[in-house]
C-alpha cells in the first residue's frame, strides 16, 4: 500500500514504529516520536553542538522548528487518506534558553479542525515540566478534488 492511501495517523504511527523512514528533518534535529494518537503528537529532542548559535547557545530556531513539526503533526493525525497540509501561521513564544544535552518533550494538540483549515497548540517542556516555548500554529488542509 502506497503512504498516500493511508490516513495521517496511519502514516504518523508507522514513523513511529520505525516501518517507514522518518522525515529528514526529523533526522536533522533528532527528534524522536513518543506517541501520537488523534489530534495529538508528542517528540523528544535532544539539542546537541550541530544546533548551537554563533553565541554558543541553542539556536531559537531549534524550538520553533520542534513546534512547526508537533503541531503540524497533530493536525496530520486527524487527515484522511489522500489530505495533506501546510503551515500558514506559526507563533512561538520563547520562555526560556532551551539547554543543550537536556531532552526535551514537544506536545502538539489539535484546537480545531475545519472544512479548510486545522488549529493546534503546542507545548516545550522538560521532565519537570518547566515550559521553554508555547506555540499556536494554524495550517491549510489540502483536500483531494472530487
Amino acid at each position: 500500500m502506497e503512504v498516500n492511501q493511508l490516513s495521517g495517523l496511519e502514516q504518523l504511527n508507522l514513523i513511529m514504529e520505525g516501518k517507514i523512514p522518518p522525515p529528514a528533518m526529523a533526522v536533522t534535529m533528532g527528534t524522536t516520536s513518543i506517541d501520537v494518537k488523534e489530534g495529538v503528537a508528542i517528540f523528544k529532542a535532544v539539542a546537541n553542538d550541530s544546533h548551537l548559535n554563533p553565541m554558543g547557545g541553542v539556536h531559537g530556531g531549534f524550538a520553533c522548528t520542534l513546534m512547526d513539526s508537533v503541531t503540524g503533526c497533530a493536525v496530520h493525525s486527524v487527515l484522511a487518506p489522500g489530505e495533506s497540509y501546510g503551515t500558514i501561521d506559526l507563533n512561538v513564544k520563547m520562555m526560556r534558553p532551551v539547554p543543550k544535552g537536556v531532552e526535551l518533550i514537544a506536545e502538539g494538540k489539535v484546537i480545531n479542525i475545519s472544512k479548510s483549515l486545522g488549529v493546534s497548540e503546542g507545548r516545550l517542556v522538560d521532565a519537570a515540566g518547566k515550559l521553554y516555548a508555547h506555540a499556536t500554529c494554524t495550517c491549510k488542509i489540502i483536500r483531494p478534488a472530487k
